[in-house]
Protein backbone atom coordinates (compact mmCIF):
# COMPACT_ATOMS: atom_id res chain seq x y z
CA UNK A 1 0.00 0.00 0.00
CA UNK A 2 1.44 3.49 -1.23
CA UNK A 3 0.93 6.00 2.10
CA UNK A 4 0.81 9.91 1.24
CA UNK A 5 4.17 9.72 2.21
CA UNK A 6 5.52 8.41 -0.67
CA UNK A 7 3.69 9.94 -2.72
CA UNK A 8 4.71 12.99 -5.10
CA UNK A 9 1.12 14.82 -3.31
CA UNK A 10 3.63 14.93 0.13
CA UNK A 11 6.78 16.58 -1.88
CA UNK A 12 4.21 19.47 -3.63
CA UNK A 13 2.76 20.06 -0.25
CA UNK A 14 6.06 20.33 1.67
CA UNK A 15 7.02 22.13 -1.25
CA UNK A 16 4.26 24.98 -0.94
CA UNK A 17 4.15 25.23 2.86
CA UNK A 18 8.12 25.31 3.09
CA UNK A 19 7.28 29.11 0.93
CA UNK A 20 8.94 31.80 3.80
CA UNK A 21 6.01 34.47 2.61
CA UNK A 22 3.49 31.49 3.43
CA UNK A 23 4.84 30.80 6.74
CA UNK A 24 5.05 34.13 7.97
CA UNK A 25 2.21 35.44 6.81
CA UNK A 26 0.40 32.10 8.47
CA UNK A 27 2.00 32.41 11.97
CA UNK A 28 1.46 36.33 11.90
CA UNK A 29 -2.29 36.32 12.05
CA UNK A 30 -1.91 33.10 14.29
CA UNK A 31 0.51 34.90 17.01
CA UNK A 32 -1.17 38.22 16.33
CA UNK A 33 -4.79 38.04 15.07
CA UNK A 34 -5.72 39.26 11.77
CA UNK A 35 -3.96 41.92 10.31
CA UNK A 36 -6.36 44.96 9.39
CA UNK A 37 -6.83 46.14 5.86
CA UNK A 38 -4.35 47.92 4.32
CA UNK A 39 -1.27 47.35 7.10
CA UNK A 40 -0.43 43.97 5.59
CA UNK A 41 3.07 45.44 4.04
CA UNK A 42 3.12 46.78 7.41
CA UNK A 43 2.78 43.75 9.14
CA UNK A 44 5.65 41.85 6.99
CA UNK A 45 7.82 44.97 5.75
CA UNK A 46 10.73 42.90 4.92
CA UNK A 47 8.82 40.80 2.02
CA UNK A 48 8.52 42.62 -1.43
CA UNK A 49 4.98 43.90 -2.22
CA UNK A 50 4.83 41.45 -5.43
CA UNK A 51 5.92 38.87 -3.28
CA UNK A 52 3.32 39.27 -0.58
CA UNK A 53 0.72 39.56 -2.34
CA UNK A 54 1.18 36.61 -4.75
CA UNK A 55 1.24 34.62 -0.63
CA UNK A 56 -1.93 36.01 0.26
CA UNK A 57 -3.31 34.71 -3.07
CA UNK A 58 -1.98 31.56 -2.78
CA UNK A 59 -3.19 31.69 1.34
CA UNK A 60 -6.68 32.45 -0.15
CA UNK A 61 -6.64 29.76 -2.87
CA UNK A 62 -5.79 26.92 -0.35
CA UNK A 63 -8.41 27.54 2.25
CA UNK A 64 -6.01 29.42 4.47
CA UNK A 65 -6.57 32.76 5.20
CA UNK A 66 -10.14 34.78 4.38
CA UNK A 67 -10.68 38.48 4.33
CA UNK A 68 -13.36 39.46 7.26
CA UNK A 69 -14.87 43.16 6.30
CA UNK A 70 -13.89 45.87 9.14
CA UNK A 71 -11.57 43.10 10.51
CA UNK A 72 -9.30 42.40 7.71
CA UNK A 73 -7.54 39.21 6.94
CA UNK A 74 -8.02 36.53 9.38
CA UNK A 75 -6.92 32.46 9.05
CA UNK A 76 -9.63 29.72 8.58
CA UNK A 77 -9.78 27.12 10.76
CA UNK A 78 -7.90 25.15 8.21
CA UNK A 79 -4.94 28.11 7.94
CA UNK A 80 -5.48 27.82 11.91
CA UNK A 81 -4.62 23.78 11.92
CA UNK A 82 -1.55 24.53 9.87
CA UNK A 83 -0.23 27.15 12.63
CA UNK A 84 -0.25 24.59 14.73
CA UNK A 85 1.56 22.24 12.34
CA UNK A 86 4.17 25.01 11.64
CA UNK A 87 4.56 25.17 15.97
CA UNK A 88 5.50 21.63 15.77
CA UNK A 89 7.64 20.84 13.19
CA UNK A 90 9.94 24.11 14.53
CA UNK A 91 9.56 22.68 18.07
CA UNK A 92 11.24 19.39 16.65
CA UNK A 93 13.51 21.50 14.96
CA UNK A 94 14.38 23.22 18.27
CA UNK A 95 14.85 20.29 19.90
CA UNK A 96 17.22 18.51 17.94
CA UNK A 97 19.15 21.24 16.63
CA UNK A 98 17.83 21.55 13.38
CA UNK A 99 19.66 22.83 10.84
CA UNK A 100 21.58 24.36 13.23
CA UNK A 101 21.54 25.23 16.66
CA UNK A 102 20.66 29.12 16.44
CA UNK A 103 18.34 29.79 13.53
CA UNK A 104 14.79 32.00 13.33
CA UNK A 105 11.59 29.74 13.26
CA UNK A 106 10.73 29.76 8.86
CA UNK A 107 14.54 28.85 8.68
CA UNK A 108 13.50 25.74 11.04
CA UNK A 109 9.80 24.88 9.82
CA UNK A 110 11.28 25.12 5.84
CA UNK A 111 14.01 22.49 7.03
CA UNK A 112 11.89 20.09 8.67
CA UNK A 113 9.12 19.89 6.29
CA UNK A 114 12.15 19.08 3.76
CA UNK A 115 13.42 16.21 5.93
CA UNK A 116 9.14 15.25 6.19
CA UNK A 117 9.39 15.39 2.40
CA UNK A 118 11.99 12.89 1.92
CA UNK A 119 11.10 9.03 2.15
CA UNK A 120 10.67 7.41 5.20
CA UNK A 121 13.84 6.29 7.34
CA UNK A 122 14.41 2.56 7.27
CA UNK A 123 15.29 1.48 10.85
CA UNK A 124 19.00 0.51 10.16
CA UNK A 125 19.42 4.51 9.05
CA UNK A 126 17.39 5.60 12.06
CA UNK A 127 19.65 3.24 14.59
CA UNK A 128 22.54 5.25 12.36
CA UNK A 129 21.23 8.56 13.16
CA UNK A 130 19.26 9.93 16.27
CA UNK A 131 16.31 8.17 16.99
CA UNK A 132 14.43 10.08 19.29
CA UNK A 133 14.80 12.94 15.89
CA UNK A 134 13.36 10.02 13.78
CA UNK A 135 10.73 9.53 15.81
CA UNK A 136 9.34 13.23 16.87
CA UNK A 137 9.45 13.38 12.34
CA UNK A 138 7.33 10.52 12.54
CA UNK A 139 4.90 12.01 14.70
CA UNK A 140 4.84 15.47 13.08
CA UNK A 141 4.82 13.51 9.66
CA UNK A 142 2.05 11.90 11.19
CA UNK A 143 0.37 15.49 12.06
CA UNK A 144 0.74 16.87 8.72
CA UNK A 145 -0.52 14.02 6.97
CA UNK A 146 -3.56 14.43 8.97
CA UNK A 147 -4.19 17.99 8.33
CA UNK A 148 -3.18 17.05 4.59
CA UNK A 149 -6.39 14.74 4.55
CA UNK A 150 -8.20 17.31 5.85
CA UNK A 151 -7.53 19.90 3.28
CA UNK A 152 -6.75 17.89 0.18
CA UNK A 153 -6.81 21.13 -2.04
CA UNK A 154 -2.74 21.13 -1.63
CA UNK A 155 -2.21 17.67 -2.72
CA UNK A 156 -5.52 17.87 -5.15
CA UNK A 157 -5.78 20.12 -8.48
CA UNK A 158 -4.34 22.97 -6.64
CA UNK A 159 -1.36 22.95 -9.00
CA UNK A 160 -2.39 25.74 -11.26
CA UNK A 161 -2.79 28.15 -8.62
CA UNK A 162 0.29 27.14 -7.00
CA UNK A 163 2.36 27.15 -9.98
CA UNK A 164 4.30 30.54 -9.71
Amino acid sequence: MTTLSHTTGLRHACTVLSRPGLIRLVTEIDDNGPIPPRSLTRTLPDLPDHHLHHTVRQARALGLVCHQPGVGLSLTPSGSGLADIYDALARVARRHHLPAPVCDFTTRVQHTLTLLAMPVLTTEQTERGSRPAAEDLDGTRALLQQWLQENPQLTQGAEPVLAA
